[in-house]
């Protein structure tokens, strides 16, 4: 499941509890990612999914719900 794999990227990425990631949480916010933090994710994730995230699509991307979205979405076409 996408969202599961994201969610061991990031827990693992961002030394978060496994709780605290969920498809509402806000990846600054919640789970406290600085920007840096950001592009190291969206790195990890490109190369889990083999998929290129575009910077202006990383810019409308806040919380995790968007990331599984934005990557079920990309590995369907």
């Amino acid at each position: 499941m996408v969202f599961d794999k994201i969610k061991d990227i990031i827990v693992e990425q961002l030394d978060v509890e496994e709780d605290a990631v969920t498809m509402e949480a806000s990846i600054t916010e919640d789970l406290g990612a600085d920007s840096l933090d950001v592009v190291d994710l969206v790195m990890s994730i490109e190369e889990s999914f083999d998929v290129e995230i575009p910077d202006e699509e990383v810019e409308n991307i806040k919380t995790v719900g968007d990331i599984v979205k934005y990557i079920e979405n990309k590995v369907e076409e």
